[in-house]
């Protein structure tokens, strides 16, 4: 043993007269590499690198690259004895070694050179010391930063993306030490994404092999966080202490992460984000995944928005059997993303946004009727709570509101005309569908359909009325004014009011009242645009039909009539004309005489506010008009109103407790507004006193079928009715024939041998043409082109007369009835008529 202890201390003597410059026969045999790389090490490893001598080993490294791998490959040698011979002091001076020849060097052989070090840095992670893995980890962080001049084919960083995975984990014992390995594996992430990320020729860091484990350890600390509240997503306004947590320094790397992504890479940095928030159940407290979703959006490059919105619309789908909270969190994160891809770009594929959460809407409300996720089976293993239904229709009809508010106005239109072609209205040839408890699978539907359109519309603004209301769309939703739900008929209503008002008006109307100067409202108020114009001559009467019958359900409620008021107000502001304001007082008196005739039999709450919202109007428009005479008229008949018949006015009717009275069928004509009176004195300031002095009666079409007031029989009877009223003759009319069951059954009867008649007919026709000279064939085609001639005479006989006056006839200055020619080419066709 003593023998030994001397031939170890002789050694120690000779590498260290080596060392001192002294030549032997060992240190003359040794490579000058070695002896340059031991000269590095002190005897005691406290003392650190000894710097003059690594300044030597750096410049014979640039001096001699092709050297470079070997020293490489001999640090490693001492490194990986001096690990297993628990020698930390050593191990730390060659890692200080490596990173400082790395700084220095960069020729064109420092592959292998990397490749030894990446070696070291293996091993020492490999250690189970936690001080060894941050040592390693901390000279990979410092490799990464270097940018290489020479490319590297052969590389790999899968150990590296798994081990600092894993360490991302850690569930050390001691807080400190389980953060600061957290942290080292957060950073050496980073440091893998920064030297692979840019390099074509490494490996792709993109692939999902590799992204599954990156993203998931990202978030894991992003979710473990100590602060309980949500902080702002940009990192900007972080104190220190923040910046040395795991969860702040997570933020950064992802946000780096995917900051550098490309186009080709988002859905494989976006579907871990997904699958982590499922495996972990946090779609439900739905605050991490915004979060989330709020670092994603705000980090990617803008124009690739919509991939996002496209990979949670898929995962929404993916889950359309999952629980409706989860649901609910996944469209809660979808509105949140769409908020922020406005700024961006939101994709080519709008509708299919749209298309998905409308089918969402649909499968939702199938679930809360049938109970199960498959409306196939009657009871379902999972059970549904109705109002967890509820709040995902809520959640995706604000989805949707918030998606159309980041379009432009185009695209907000298109998506309008989507969401009402998808809106079932009741017809002969769809009967309505019932679930559980009676309910109505169609009124549930439009409802909801009708919500998410009222979202799409607040806040639309468009100045050409005939784009944002085309008829295609307008016809749609003004049917649905003819249905028994009341609710759908406010919907509607709120709807049309969205789209007039263009000005920020509607809040200034939502009561009712007779203000006595509307100067106090600040209204916003512009000269009608030719386009408008255009847009009423061409829909006016439809929508004053359609008020019209709105004001008549029995079902209205007070929120109908204020909707009613803010309706015809917003008319009077933003679309009226000379002809628009006559045509509105028309409709307004003729609601007046709605509610004083009371054919429909209103219950008498209707008929009180039909009275005020009458009165309300016309002293608005009154106002508005500034004409002395008319407004004087107004204000006498509310002061009436106000001493002998308050339940006629807003202020008693729209109120908490009502103020109704039973005596409506003998009130006096001083207490209500008269046609003949208003037409006097509107006529003297120039309006149309022939127009205003004709009651309005609306256009009744086949479309009343849809409702419950008129069918198809009674839509004929009251046109004739109302023919029959205004006409000057009044003459005695048949009385209409009495159906039974004797009637209806010749009717089939005669149907049927009518049927057989025309067949026969057209088999006549057919065989003539085919047998028939072709004499007897021109001759027969001659006479039937007289025959139209003739009757295309008589049409243009007719078409050039003089229109009727609107009073009948125009009396001459002798009393003589007298008629006026005027020329075709200064005639008023109806629209249909003129191309």
């Amino acid at each position: 043993m003593a023998c030994r202890r001397g031939l170890v201390e002789c050694t120690a003597a000779v590498d260290r007269h080596i060392c001192n410059g002294v030549c032997g026969c060992c240190g003359a045999l040794r490579p000058r590499y070695k002896r340059l790389v031991d000269n590095i090490f002190p005897e005691d490893p406290e003392d650190g690198l000894v710097k003059t001598n690594m300044e030597k080993l750096t410049f014979y490294a640039l001096s001699a690259p092709e050297k470079l791998d070997r020293i490489g490959a001999y640090l490693s040698e001492k490194l990986i004895r001096d690990v297993s011979r628990h020698r930390y002091g050593y191990v730390c001076i060659a890692m200080e070694a490596l990173d400082q020849l790395l700084m220095a060097c960069h020729c064109q052989s420092i592959n292998l050179f990397v490749e030894s070090f990446l070696k070291m840095v293996a091993k020492l992670l490999e250690s189970e010391k936690p001080d060894l893995q941050i040592l390693g980890t901390n000279s990979f962080v410092k490799f990464a930063n270097i940018e290489e001049d020479t490319p590297s084919y052969h590389r790999s960083y899968d150990f590296f993306v798994s081990r600092f995975s894993e360490m991302c984990h850690s569930s050390h014992d001691d807080l400190d030490i389980r953060t600061k390995i957290r942290m080292s594996g957060i950073k050496g992430l980073q440091g893998v994404v920064r030297k692979t990320v840019n390099d074509e020729l490494q490996a792709n860091i993109w692939d999902p092999q590799h992204m599954d484990k990156i993203v998931p350890s990202l978030l894991y600390n992003l979710q473990h966080t100590e602060e309980a509240e949500s902080r702002s997503p940009s990192p900007l306004q972080t104190t220190e202490k923040e910046k040395e947590s795991p969860a702040e320094l997570s933020e950064r790397c992802l946000r780096e992460l995917l900051g550098r992504a490309a186009y080709g890479n988002i859905k494989n940095a976006i579907k871990p984000v997904m699958i982590h928030l499922d495996n972990h159940s946090l779609w439900e407290p739905k605050t991490f995944a915004v979060r989330c979703f709020k670092i994603i959006m705000y980090s990617i490059q803008p124009q690739h928005s919509h991939l996002v919105i496209q990979q949670l619309l898929g995962h929404l789908d993916a889950n359309s059997k999952s629980a409706a909270t989860v649901r609910a969190g996944i469209v809660e994160v979808l509105s949140e993303a769409a908020v922020i891809a406005a700024s961006g770009s939101v994709g080519p594929t709008v509708l299919e946004v749209f298309n998905t959460l409308l089918r969402q809407l649909r499968l939702s409300i199938d679930y809360a009727l049938t109970g199960s996720y498959d409306c196939a089976i009657s009871g379902g293993t999972k059970i549904i709570k109705e109002h967890e239904e509820r709040m995902f229709q809520e959640a995706v009809i604000k989805t949707t509101g918030s998606f159309a508010s980041t379009l432009p106005t185009y695209q907000r239109s298109e998506v309008m005309l989507f969401i009402m072609s998808k809106v079932p209205l009741p017809s002969l040839h769809h009967p309505l569908d019932t679930g559980r408890a009676g309910e109505n699978r169609n009124r549930l539907t439009q409802i909801m359909l009708l919500k998410s359109l009222l979202q799409v519309s607040t806040g639309f603004q468009c100045s050409n009325m005939l784009t944002a209301l085309p008829s295609s769309f307008l016809d749609r939703l003004l049917s649905a004014t003819l249905m028994e739900d009341s609710e759908i008929r406010l919907f509607v209503l709120q709807i049309l009011i969205s789209f007039i008002d263009r000005h920020g008006n509607k809040h200034k109307f939502q009561t009712i009242s007779t203000i006595g100067d509307i100067s106090i409202l600040k209204l916003k108020v512009d000269k009608c645009s030719r386009q408008d114009t255009v847009f009423m001559k061409k829909n006016s009467q439809q929508l004053y039909r359609h008020m019209y019958l709105a004001c008549k359900e029995e079902t209205n409620g007070r929120a109908h009539y204020e909707a009613l008021y803010c309706l015809l107000a917003l008319t009077s502001i933003e679309l009226a004309n000379e002809e628009v304001v006559v045509d509105l007082i028309r409709l307004v008196l003729a609601m007046q005489e709605v509610a004083l005739v009371n054919e429909d039999n209103l219950p008498l709450y209707s008929r009180c506010a039909l009275y005020a919202l009458g009165a309300a109007y016309l002293n608005l428009i009154s106002q508005l008009t500034t004409v002395p005479a008319f407004c004087q008229h107004i204000h006498e008949v509310i002061e009436m109103r106000q001493k002998e018949a308050p339940y006629l006015l807003p202020e008693g009717v729209f109120a908490e407790k009502p103020r109704l009275s039973r005596n409506l069928d003998r009130l006096g004509p001083e207490i209500l507004f008269r046609q003949s009176k208003i037409s006097e004195v509107l006529g003297g300031s120039g309006y149309n006193s022939d127009r205003l002095s004709t009651p309005y009666v609306p256009q009744l079409t086949d479309e009343d079928r849809l409702s419950k007031r008129k069918s198809i029989g009674e839509t004929i009877s009251l046109q004739v009715e109302v023919e029959s009223r205004n006409s000057p003759e009044k003459e005695e009319r048949a009385p209409a024939e009495e159906i039974t069951y004797e009637t209806l059954k010749k009717a089939i009867v005669d149907s049927v041998a009518v049927e057989e008649q025309e067949r026969e007919r057209r088999r006549q026709v057919v065989e003539k043409f085919q047998k028939a000279p072709f004499e007897e064939i021109a001759a027969h085609c001659g006479a039937r082109a007289t025959l139209l001639q003739s009757k295309l005479n008589q049409i243009f006989e007719i078409t050039i007369r003089p229109p009727p006056s609107p009073s009948g006839t125009i009396t001459a200055a002798y009393g003589q009835p007298q008629s006026h020619s005027i020329p075709v080419y200064e005639m008023k066709f109806p629209d249909l008529c003129v191309y």
